[in-house]
């Protein structure tokens, strides 16, 4: 590993940030016709399609199919807790309140990587998920009060479910096949979700141009191309430095509608901005330098 492979990682994982936060607006007007976890499900199931034309020649007979294929099952089984919890949560919390929360698995990855890898994370990085985690209160809960209740709690079990995929898919994708990894995370995550939707919601679909339009961009763009190169990239690049540039997508979801809208941020939502970039920074810099972020 050299420190080009993890900026080209870093960067890569950032392209993902500015793909998640670009469709923000185009998710939002598509959940107006179709139930989340249907969505969900319909996102899932065609990229995995994609994904499987794509890889099929990995799917030949290999030393370590087997792990390949048990790291995909636990990735997608976190992923799918990350988005049925935050689906469920919603129907108890603002979606500001939502943001925030989600945003917590920030901080909540160096302390479930260290768990894993049975190493102390460094000083930056707990630092700069920190001051990453503070930037993304200030952008999403202005004028709120944060009460932990029913919708707040399930929303932090969303929370874990998003820290522990990004741990568990940087833990298979130095080991085995990142390529069946890819497929086999966003395959079990459609299955789940079409499993469950008949009772974790009211599911309803109406087949609309939105609707369609959206699940191009989100299944090809948002989930197998995004997903795959997380599952690349974080061959390179640590699970704390992957969760601190995935911070970097409420700022793009804002530029987006800033373009589309003219949307303002208040001062509030400023610092919020100027944390995250400042948190992002640390970790990158590593001012308190341990070389933790390259190995785990």
């Amino acid at each position: 590993m050299t420190r080009n492979s993890v900026w080209r990682a870093d960067l890569a994982l950032a392209g993902n940030a500015l793909i998640w936060g670009s469709t923000f607006v185009v998710v939002k007007r598509a959940l107006d016709d179709a139930s989340p976890l249907i969505f969900l499900a319909l996102r899932f199931a065609l990229a995995t399609l994609a994904l499987a034309l794509i890889f099929r020649g990995r799917w030949n007979v290999q030393e370590r199919l087997a792990a390949s294929m048990a790291g995909g099952v636990v990735a997608g089984f976190c992923l799918f807790a990350g988005y049925a919890f935050q689906t469920v949560g919603l129907q108890y919390t603002s979606a500001a309140k939502s943001a925030f929360l989600t945003g917590t698995s920030i901080a909540m990855v160096p302390f479930a990587a260290a768990a894993v890898y049975r190493r102390r994370p460094g000083l930056s990085e707990i630092l700069g998920a920190l001051i990453v985690t503070a930037g993304m209160g200030f952008m999403t809960l202005e004028n709120q009060a944060l009460a932990l209740e029913r919708g707040e709690w399930l929303t932090l079990l969303c929370a874990a479910g998003f820290a522990a995929h990004i741990v568990a898919l940087g833990y298979y994708a130095k080991r085995v096949s990142f390529e069946v990894v890819a497929v086999m995370q966003v395959a079990v995550s459609a299955l789940l979700a079409g499993g469950t939707c008949w009772w974790l919601e009211e599911p309803f679909l109406n087949w609309s141009a939105g609707v369609l339009s959206a699940l191009g961009v989100t299944g090809l763009l948002a989930t197998a191309l995004a997903f795959s190169v997380q599952a690349w990239a974080q061959q390179y690049t640590s699970a704390t430095h992957t969760a601190v540039i995935f911070a970097l997508e409420p700022l793009f979801a804002w530029l987006t509608s800033f373009l589309l809208t003219g949307e303002t941020l208040s001062r509030q939502a400023t610092l919020g901005a100027v944390l995250i970039l400042a948190g992002i920074l640390i970790v990158e810099l590593k001012p308190a330098k341990t070389g933790w972020h390259q190995w785990s």
